[in-house]
């Protein structure tokens, strides 16, 4: 094989001053060339090169893989402490102290291992006479037919604030036999940050958790009449 960066040699008469600088010449630029051939057909840093262009996503599947798997831990650990939280409000106990709403955050604190910050958490909870009433405003009597409540219309003030309410819940664990909705919000921190231009926002991911229950008939006259829906 003829090799590219050979260098041809004119020819010259045996013994003669051109002949004898022609050769010369011939082994300089050979040599010259010899080190050039090497490193282009080196191939040890090759490995280097390629760790090199995948590291950055290996890395980003590896944090997107932590990231991903504390967030459903964290979700499913705060599912479940509500529930716990909620079979505690239905039996109509009150902690030492009476804050109601202290004590289930720092069950949910506890719960969740200290993964959640208890000062952090949002609970709300909000009863309602029947299931029926859950999430409803306040029905209103329609005076002028637009289909919106309008200042001086009479309305159902279910949870007797004075006000009509696109809710008509009440805040609060509420009575005997009565429904209650509990619902957390919490804003997870992301552990790695690699991943905070991607999902959520300044690096915090929102989890929500809701669920409802009835509560039990501690009191006898609540068997006797339950309560009814709000309604006009």
């Amino acid at each position: 094989m003829t090799d590219p960066h050979a260098i041809t040699v004119p020819s010259f008469p045996a013994g003669s001053i051109a002949q004898t600088r022609a050769s010369q010449r011939g082994r300089w630029w050979r040599h010259r060339w010899r080190p050039w051939r090497q490193v282009r057909r080196d191939e040890h840093g090759g490995p280097a090169v390629e760790f090199a262009l995948a590291a950055p996503i290996i890395l980003m599947t590896l944090a997107a893989f932590v990231e991903f798997g504390m967030y459903g831990l964290v979700t499913v650990l705060i599912e479940g402490s509500l529930r716990d939280v909620a079979r505690y409000g239905i039996t109509g106990q009150v902690p030492e102290g009476g804050d109601i709403v202290g004590h289930m955050r720092q069950m949910i604190g506890d719960a969740t291992h200290g993964l959640v910050d208890p000062d952090e958490i949002v609970l709300t909870i909000r009863s309602y006479p029947t299931f029926d009433d859950v999430g409803q405003g306040e029905d209103f009597v329609d005076g002028n037919g637009n289909g919106t409540y309008d200042a001086g219309e009479t309305f159902k003030d279910c949870n007797g604030n004075g006000t009509r309410d696109a809710d008509r819940g009440s805040t609060g664990t509420g009575g005997s036999s009565q429904v209650v909705v509990y619902q957390v919000d919490y804003d997870w921190r992301l552990w790695t940050q690699v991943m905070a231009p991607v999902i959520g926002h300044d690096g915090m991911v929102h989890i929500q958790a809701s669920t409802v229950v009835r509560n039990e008939p501690w009191d006898p006259d609540s068997s006797l009449h339950p309560p009814e829906s709000c309604t006009l």
